[in-house]
C-alpha cells in the first residue's frame, strides 16, 4: 500500500490497484472501479481532490443507487414529512413513478424526466397525482444535489408541479344553518367551528375542552389530529406544521350558545369532540355525518373543507385584511409575513363580531338553541 498526501492506493491480489479516500462525511470511500496501473489510480485521486477543493465533488457511489431506494431513504429520514404526505409519496412511487424508480440516480436526466412526465399525463393518472409525483421527485433530487450525489436537478419542467385548483364553493350563512340543522346534533358545533372559525377537520378533532375559553369567547388550536391511511399506524395528535398553525381564534358571538351546549351535552372529560363510545372523534366519522347532512339539504357539491374556505371568504367580506386572515386561519408564508406584519390582535374580536352580524343578516340566528337528546 502506498501512502499519499491525499487518499490511499493499494495493490489487490488480482494485480489491479484500488484507490480510496476519506469523503466529506468522514467515511473511507473506494473508487467505483479498480485501475490497471498505480498511475491511473493516483490520477483518479488527484481529480477527486481537485473536485473536493472546488466544491464540485460528487458521490458516485451513492449516485449508483436505484432512485427508488434513495426516495425511500429521504422519506424515512426527513422529520418534517407528515404521515399523510409520506403515504401519498409511497403510493405515487408505485402508481406513477414506477418507470424511474429502478434507474440509477445518476442516470435520471432532464430528458428522461420530461418523457416520463409527458407519458404520465397521457396515462390514466389524474393531474393532481401526477403533479404530486413530480413535486416529490423534484424534492428528492434537490436533496441529492445538496448531498453531492448529482450536480444538477433534472426536474426542469416549468409549472409541472403546479395544479390550478378549481374555485372552491362558498356556502351562504343560510346554507350553514341548513347543514347545522341537518347534521347529527353532536356534530353541529364542528360545522359551526369550521364555517365561522376556519378550522381544519384535523384541528377540530384535536381540540381539548381546555382549548375553549367561554369567558374570552376564544378557541385555541394547539394540536392537529392525524389519522394514517390504510391502518398504517395509530391516530395521534401532533403539533401544527407551522407556528402560525398554533393560534387563538375569537369565536363569533352567535356560535357561543351552541358551543356552550356542546360542552354540556357532548364533550368528553378531556376532548371537545368524542365518538359515541367516548373515544377521540375520528375524522372519517365527522365526514360521513357531514355527507349525510349535505345530501339532506341538497348541497352535495360542498366538502367539509369548503366550510373553512367559507369562513375565510365571509371574514374577508367583513373587511378583514390579508394579515387578519393569515392569523385567523393559521396560514404561514414568508412573503406574506413580510408584507403584513402589522395585524393588530384586537382586530380578531372585531372580525368575530362582524361575522355574527353577517350571520344574523343571513338568517343564521335560526341556529338551534337546544339539543333534545344525547343519542344523536
Amino acid at each position: 500500500m502506498a501512502k499519499r498526501r491525499f487518499g490511499l492506493v493499494r495493490k489487490l491480489p488480482s494485480g489491479r490497484f484500488q484507490a480510496s479516500f476519506i469523503n466529506p462525511a468522514g467515511v473511507r470511500q473506494n473508487a467505483p472501479d479498480t485501475f490497471k496501473t498505480k498511475t491511473d489510480a493516483n490520477r483518479w485521486l488527484t481529480l477527486v481532490e481537485a473536485d473536493l477543493s472546488r466544491g464540485t465533488w460528487l458521490d458516485h457511489r451513492a449516485a449508483a443507487e436505484p432512485l427508488g431506494n434513495y426516495m425511500r431513504a429521504v422519506l424515512r429520514d426527513s422529520p418534517k414529512i407528515g404521515v399523510r404526505w409520506r403515504e401519498t409519496c409511497e403510493r405515487n412511487m408505485r402508481l406513477h413513478l414506477a418507470p424511474l424508480v429502478d434507474m440509477p440516480l445518476r442516470a435520471v436526466t432532464a430528458t428522461q424526466v420530461r418523457e416520463w412526465h409527458a407519458a404520465a399525463l397521457r396515462g390514466k393518472g389524474g393531474r393532481t397525482s401526477i403533479s404530486q409525483s413530480y413535486r416529490f421527485l423534484r424534492m428528492v433530487m434537490n436533496v441529492a444535489v445538496r448531498e453531492n450525489v448529482i450536480a444538477k436537478n433534472p426536474c426542469q419542467i416549468p409549472g409541472a408541479g403546479v395544479v390550478q385548483a378549481s374555485e372552491r364553493p362558498v356556502a351562504s350563512p343560510a346554507q350553514v344553518v341548513e347543514l347545522v340543522e341537518a347534521i347529527t346534533p353532536r356534530y353541529r358545533t364542528a360545522v359551526l367551528i369550521a364555517a365561522w372559525c376556519g378550522l381544519r377537520r384535523g384541528e377540530i378533532a384535536g381540540l381539548r375542552v381546555t382549548d375553549v375559553d367561554l369567558t374570552e369567547h376564544t378557541i385555541t388550536v394547539r394540536k392537529n389530529r392525524v389519522e394514517p391511511l390504510h391502518n398504517r399506524g395509530k391516530a395521534h395528535d401532533k403539533d401544527p406544521k407551522t407556528e402560525a398553525g398554533k393560534r387563538t381564534i375569537a369565536v363569533p358571538p352567535h356560535v357561543i350558545p351552541i358551543l356552550r351546549l356542546h360542552l354540556d351535552e357532548f364533550a368528553g372529560k378531556e376532548r371537545l369532540f368524542i365518538s359515541r363510545d367516548g373515544s377521540p372523534l375520528r375524522g372519517n366519522t365527522l365526514y360521513q355525518a357531514f355527507v349525510r347532512a349535505r345530501k339532506k339539504v341538497g348541497l352535495d357539491h360542498l366538502s367539509f373543507h369548503d366550510l373553512r374556505h367559507t369562513g375565510q371568504t365571509l371574514a374577508a367580506q367583513t373587511g378583514a385584511t390579508m394579515a387578519d386572515l393569515m392569523k385567523r386561519l393559521g396560514h404561514s408564508s414568508m412573503a406574506a409575513a413580510r408584507r403584513y406584519l402589522h395585524a393588530v390582535d384586537g382586530r380578531d374580536k372585531e372580525i368575530a363580531k362582524a361575522l355574527s352580524a353577517l350571520a344574523a343578516h343571513g338568517d343564521a340566528a335560526r341556529l338551534p338553541r337546544t339539543v333534545s337528546t344525547k343519542a344523536g
